[in-house]
């Protein structure tokens, strides 16, 4: 069984709990499910969506929030992308690649990318088409204002809490259905959501949020201001 759980931050910048399911095997048909009850429930003006590059997720996605922009999670591709290169070379490919993310601007980023890409054809082919290929993807977080970056360019901030809930679950081992896996997987993520909740700092700051949501309250000498709202 597949457990799956949605996490997203609100338009004040505070962490949220969406949802969690559990289904037979991860593929669209289930994705769609999934993110639609989201939506049911109240999800909406979804502006990015992170996750990895499975196939079944990005085209839920894509049907389901059609508006929204997609961010590869960075820590999976590179995992991708190293298994292209020889484990000798991979140390030598992931210092070059993350000269990429290191770019102050999205526009820097780009042009990086093509020199690192350009850089890796001669010896690594596969791995400079697969990083050309998801260019936009593993960039997509640098459309949003730069201190939210750490958090927007892979799904780690998820990572802690799925420990989470696979040290309850191998506990209990087997669970006798799928009701009684989604009440203990539920009381994991009530616990997260009162932590996050009690919290006195925000995921991201109001000024921030500004940037994507209020851009007209921002002194007008700010330069970083936000994307528009898709």
């Amino acid at each position: 069984m597949a457990l799956v759980v949605a996490v997203g931050v609100t338009e004040t910048g505070e962490r949220e709990v969406l949802g969690l399911d559990v289904g037979l095997t991860e593929d669209g048909p289930f994705w769609t499910a999934f993110l639609r009850s989201l939506v049911r429930r109240g999800l909406n003006e979804v502006l990015l969506v992170i996750s990895d590059a499975h196939e079944g997720l990005k085209e839920a996605i894509r049907r389901v929030f059609g508006g929204s922009s997609w961010q590869r999670c960075r820590v999976h591709f590179m995992r991708n992308l190293l298994s292209q290169v020889p484990k000798s070379a991979q140390q030598m490919v992931a210092a070059l690649v993350r000269t990429i993310f290191a770019q102050p601007d999205k526009s820097a980023a780009h042009a990086q990318l093509a020199e690192v890409a350009e850089g890796l054809e001669r010896r690594f082919p596969k791995a400079a088409e697969l990083l050309r290929d998801a260019e936009e993807d593993i960039l997509a977080y640098m459309s949003f204002p730069s201190e939210h970056w750490r958090q927007l360019h892979s799904t780690n901030p998820l990572e802690r809490l799925m420990r989470e809930i696979g040290r309850r679950t191998d506990v209990v081992g087997i669970f006798p259905n799928r009701a009684s896996l989604i009440r203990l997987a539920s009381a994991v993520l009530m616990e997260q959501q009162d932590e996050w909740t009690a919290a006195p700092r925000r995921y991201f700051s109001q000024e921030s949020m500004n940037k994507l949501y209020r851009p007209d309250e921002l002194p007008e000498s700010k330069e970083l201001l936000a994307v528009p709202k898709p």
